[in-house]
């Protein structure tokens, strides 16, 4: 009988000061947006909350724990690039990804006209084929700090198996 299990990951960032300069990326990919969120590395929370999906489904922890924010080595990081280490963790310890599902959770950017690429540019990572990561968002209708432009969430679910 092959081993499965399933991870489910959540994260929260504030958005950045507009004098902060800082590119919105999500799903390791820049977004056209008028502020970037704020962080130690790029903040990519969607990427963040799938690192903890697929952590928490191996059993080894959280990105806390992995890229703590305290550590220099970590600032201004990529997130692709620790989502790669994760994958490569997770691997050294048997498990593969069989499928992902990343949600990001506020009011703007629509993701819809980045979707495929952000698909594309994940899935590889992952192992995957784009039709195995499932991108989509949802809104707060306008409620919560979500719903008042304040920042953006993001969930992700997993299924991991025995490679």
């Amino acid at each position: 009988m092959t081993a499965i299990r399933v991870g489910q990951g959540f994260d929260v960032h504030r958005f950045a000061a507009p004098e902060d300069h800082r590119p919105l990326v999500l799903m390791g990919c820049e977004i056209p947006h008028d502020r970037g969120l704020a962080g130690h590395s790029d903040a990519d929370v969607m990427l963040h909350a799938l690192m903890d999906a697929l952590l928490g489904a191996a059993g080894l922890g959280d990105i806390g724990q992995h890229f703590p924010d305290t550590d220099p080595a970590y600032e201004g990081a990529d997130s692709a690039r620790l989502l790669e280490q994760v994958v490569g963790d997770l691997a050294e310890r048997g498990w593969q990804v069989v499928n992902a599902d990343v949600c990001l959770i506020g009011e703007r950017p629509k993701i819809g006209p980045h979707r495929h690429r952000m698909r594309e540019h994940v899935a590889p990572m992952l192992g995957l084929s784009p039709d195995a990561l499932n991108v989509k968002a949802t809104t707060t209708e306008k409620l919560g700090f979500t719903g008042r432009g304040e920042g953006l969430a993001a969930q992700a679910v997993v299924l991991i198996q025995r490679a």
